[in-house]
């Protein structure tokens, strides 16, 4: 185990550095000029030279690109171009609001997921598990913001009883983690199933049932604890997309998380803050599935991960 711990965190290196190249590189060849975004409308050229030069553009590409690793690994991500504040503080606040987000609808996603497959697969082909799955599948072809809109007209605007916007209290939680969170349950759900179906089908689950064991400890200690690999890297992929999708939830719910910070500052082209902000949910997003590969050994012990 120890020895797979210090490997795979060596494999994190180049993937982070991959990481910082591909957000450099991809803000740098956006078309625009940031230094005449920030000089502002009619400013002379002289005036945008100048900022230019304050904001090290007019440095070669891979010097910037140096600077920026360097201040990185420091965990210095400069001022914003914008307000002139430390990035981090810029980000601070608003980065636990997205993780937070993340966090309650993956919570979400895992409960209604994971109870809905195992139903699902335990009732295969009844009409309960058509049922499921039929929810799934629509829950799965919903686009979040579209989710997001329909509950707030519903549960904010007609019947009063959560508000429509906010972040903060537990009232202002609930929309958001239910549009956020639903469709990563619908594809928990569906993996799930596909994952008990597979299980419950093996040798040992008809030994266990012929040996009287009750059906409902066959299910969960024995078949559900081997289904849940699959479904845990599920899990941590959907983590992911769920701090990059908090963009859009972030926005019709206006809250002040760090994705709607990014949608903010791309217009201005606000390089530090949306560099800064990127790295940051890359590195967190590479550091769950770290944390999901050492869960398969806690799952199943007989996984050599050595």
């Amino acid at each position: 185990m120890f020895k797979f711990i210090v490997r795979r965190l060596l494999q994190l290196i180049p993937v982070l550095f991959g990481v910082t190249l591909l957000v450099f590189l991809m803000l740098h060849i956006t078309p625009g000029n940031p230094a005449a975004i920030l000089a502002g409308e009619g400013a002379s050229q002289e005036t945008i030279d100048n900022v230019a030069n304050r904001l090290g553009l007019n440095e070669p590409l891979h010097m910037q690109y140096i600077y920026f690793v360097m201040d990185a690994i420091r965990l210095d991500f400069g001022t914003s171009w914008r307000t002139g504040m430390p990035v981090a503080d810029e980000i601070g606040s608003r980065f636990w609001v997205t993780v937070e987000l993340a966090v309650y609808s993956t919570i979400l996603s895992v409960f209604i997921g994971i109870i809905a497959g195992v139903i699902s697969a335990v009732r295969r082909y009844s009409f309960t598990d058509v049922g499921i799955m039929l929810l799934a599948l629509f829950g799965l072809s919903m686009p979040n913001f579209w989710l997001g809109l329909m509950l707030m007209q519903w549960f904010a605007v007609q019947l009063m009883w959560v508000p429509a916007s906010g972040w903060g209290s537990a009232s202002q939680v609930i929309l958001p983690v239910i549009a956020l969170g639903t469709a990563g349950a619908a594809i928990i759900a569906r993996m799930t199933r596909s994952s008990m179906l597979e299980v419950i089908s093996q040798d040992y689950i008809r030994t266990a049932r012929a040996k009287g064991t009750k059906e409902r400890v066959v299910i969960y200690r024995h078949a559900l604890r081997n289904a849940l690999i699959p479904v845990v890297t599920v899990v941590g992929l959907q983590f992911g997309y769920l701090l990059g999708g908090a963009v859009l939830t972030e926005t019709v719910f206006a809250i002040n998380g760090l994705g709607r910070l990014v949608v903010d500052r791309i217009a201005s082209r606000d390089f530090p803050v949306i560099q800064a902000s990127v790295l940051i949910i890359a590195t967190l997003f590479v550091f769950v599935n770290f944390l999901v590969d050492i869960s398969y050994r806690l799952l199943n012990k007989r996984i050599d991960l050595d």
